[in-house]
């Protein structure tokens, strides 16, 4: 035995099930030099699983990021095994199996009578409660969530999860082993969703409601997203990518573990694609449609051309109104100045959370010369500006503020009437979201921050995010779209609330 597989917290693992997931554990392990025995119902799985392995290491090999002899050795110490019976020597056993509650109950009441009394049993699970899973065994105690994330190789965080009975060293152990196979280990309690999946739910459903609401399309929705917060993949395009035969039910999962929440709440527009059969980016059509692999994104529409622009008028409870005005005054505009617009002039408001209407109706401007800037951000801070209509706004004046904000070349996109714009919704959802997982004391903020931007790539973790927009315009917003949508959805959670009223940063330790 290597001195390196002596230093190993766990030197010989079973791991049932090699899907997907199953073998990038395996990958991941052998090659930090466990001994990983290989059981699967169907037995030319495993076999399967050790050919598919064989070739990831030998491309390793072909781009000089591993040895030819470590790629051996690594195959070696995948031992195929005929049952569950075969994993008796174990240290540690991971399930890969079904998302099945049942299913994986049975499993390990087999493997409680099998292992040893000082083995390690872990789930894979994504979406069930540990502790249901661990509920009949004689030692749930030795039971823990050990989540990885698809691909397992790449993806480098793993959330390790203690159910109501687990011991702490359990936790432990299992941190441990995930730093000896080169991941970051969060801890959380079981919970829904546990953390990743549970703080991911503001991104997704927030973005589904907007869009069933008809404020954007779907590439106008992941346009904004990008260019204004800097996200990866839009929300839709990443539905694609997932595929909404594995995002869908888990949506549903927390929703009703959480006993309809409506924080959680899944959108019909995904129920009906998926009942469809139109799933994702594998299927060749999804939120977008894929010809050859390639994604098909409709062309965005060109800035209108309009040759004499109307004097500009600017609320005075617009946000950032300083910005704002010099923004204008960059832009070449003719601002007003007087305590109200003439009746010549394009109306801009920038409402933090609420829509275009209830200003205009708050403020007495005239409904069909007011547009809405989402002003959440520095216009220097993102690479696309929005404007929003209300259902009076005159299609000239629409017009004229898409050519004036679209002067100096950087993209607009103009959305219907929508409390909070896209982002603002968004981006509120997402922190108030985190913000409640922080006051249900299911992880710490800082293995919050790290589970979000590792296993989510997010450019920032949800409370580096909040502190970016600043925690009073997070609550602003949330108070407002609770006026505008009267839905308790919007409720701002206690942690964020607490710090909001006191300025301080999201990320500020608790004492």
């Amino acid at each position: 035995m290597s001195d390196v597989a002596q230093r190993l917290t766990f030197r010989n693992i079973g791991l049932v099930g090699t899907g997907a997931m199953g073998r990038g554990i395996a990958q991941i392990a052998a090659q930090a030099g466990s001994t990983v025995h290989l059981v699967d119902a169907q037995p030319a799985a495993v076999e399967a699983a050790r050919a598919a392995l064989r070739d990831t290491w030998d491309k390793l090999v072909a781009k000089g990021r591993m040895t030819a002899d470590d790629a051996a050795a690594c195959l070696q110490r995948l031992v195929p095994a005929a049952g569950v019976e075969a994993l008796a020597g174990c240290d540690l056993v991971i399930e890969a199996i079904v998302e099945r509650l049942d299913v994986k109950q049975d499993l390990f009441r087999q493997l409680e009578d099998i292992v040893g009394p000082d083995a390690v049993l872990a789930t894979n699970t994504s979406s069930l409660s540990v502790t249901a899973i661990g509920s009949r065994l004689r030692a749930p105690q030795r039971l823990a969530g050990f989540h990885f994330f698809n691909p397992v190789p790449l993806m480098k965080v793993v959330e390790v999860v203690a159910g109501l009975k687990t011991d702490a060293g359990v936790v432990q152990r299992l941190a441990a082993f995930a730093r000896e196979m080169g991941h970051t280990p969060v801890l959380a309690q079981d919970t829904p969703g546990f953390i990743v999946n549970h703080a991911g739910r503001g991104y997704i459903t927030e973005a589904l409601r907007i869009a069933g609401e008809r404020v954007a399309d779907f590439a106008t929705i992941d346009r904004i997203l990008k260019d204004q917060m800097g996200f990866r993949l839009g929300p839709f395009e990443l539905l694609d990518l997932t595929a909404l035969d594995v995002s869908q039910p888990v949506m549903e999962s927390i929703y009703h573990q959480y006993y309809e929440e409506p924080r959680f709440r899944p959108s019909v527009i995904a129920a009906q694609r998926l009942a469809g059969g139109v799933v994702g980016r594998k299927v060749g059509e999804g939120f977008y449609r894929y010809v050859d692999g390639q994604v098909q994104v409709p062309p965005e529409p060109p800035a209108p051309v309009v040759e004499a622009l109307p004097p500009v008028w600017v609320s005075p409870g617009a946000a950032r109104r300083a910005e704002l005005l010099q923004l204008l005054k960059d832009l070449g505009a003719t601002i007003e100045t007087a305590a109200q617009p003439s009746e010549r002039a394009l109306i801009v408001v920038a409402p933090l959370g609420h829509d275009v209407t209830t200003v205009a109706a708050v403020e007495r401007l005239d409904p069909g010369r007011t547009v809405g800037l989402d002003m959440l951000l520095p216009d220097g801070a993102v690479k696309r500006r929005v404007l929003a209509t209300n259902p009076a706004t005159r299609h000239d004046m629409r017009a004229a503020a898409h050519a004036l904000f679209a002067r100096d070349g950087k993209p607009v996109s103009v959305i219907r009437d929508s409390g909070g714009f896209v982002t603002q919704r968004v981006v509120a959802t997402i922190v108030n979201i985190a913000a409640d997982i922080c006051q249900q004391g299911i992880c710490t903020p800082g293995d919050l921050e790290t589970a979000v931007t590792l296993g989510l790539g997010y450019p920032a973790g949800p409370l580096a995010m909040g502190d970016r927009v600043g925690a009073a315009s997070v609550l602003e917003i949330l108070f407002n779209l609770q006026t505008v949508y009267g839905d308790p959805r919007y409720r701002p959670s206690p942690w964020l609330r607490r710090r909001g009223a006191l300025g301080l940063s999201l990320l500020h330790p608790e004492e």
